[in-house]
């Protein structure tokens, strides 16, 4: 018997679907253009100029036409005010992207915060919980 091939329907409606090698690939390229573009002062925006803004990951929709930045300012302050100045210069962007990155499409992008600094911080102030570390020694002790 041969082994069975997965099919879209396959897939469990409503689970996230891993992405392609290429949406990958595509996603950091966009990563590297968009942190050129900020490392050279491409943009010219006042707000962009005077923050340190890191573009933490770029995640590609599976047909490459969507990309979703996720950007943090240093320290997580003016967050909101960083999309609105990248949200100002998108079309000029999604340009640059598409002449640097010879795509046969140029995906629109959108940005949005990156919560993931705050989600690792709270998930080691609960391993760091009076309750968590009872459980650990505990544990410990049966061992």
């Amino acid at each position: 018997m041969s082994p069975r091939s997965h099919t879209k329907n396959d897939a469990v409606k409503g689970a996230p679907q891993t992405p392609s090698q290429r949406a990958l690939r595509v996603g950091e390229l966009v990563r590297h253009r968009l942190a050129q573009l900020m490392v050279r002062g491409e943009i010219h925006d006042e707000i962009l100029a005077g923050l340190v803004i890191s573009i933490s990951e770029v995640r590609m929709s599976p047909d490459l036409k969507l990309a979703t930045a996720y950007i943090i300012p240093l320290g997580g302050k003016d967050t909101d005010a960083a999309i609105a100045a990248f949200n100002r210069h998108k079309k000029y962007i999604r340009g640059d992207v598409a002449k640097h990155l010879n795509l046969k499409s140029a995906p629109e992008i959108r940005f949005m915060a990156d919560d993931s600094f705050a989600e690792a911080e709270r998930i080691e102030r609960l391993l760091l919980s009076p309750a968590v570390r009872r459980d650990l020694e505990k544990k410990d002790e049966e061992a």
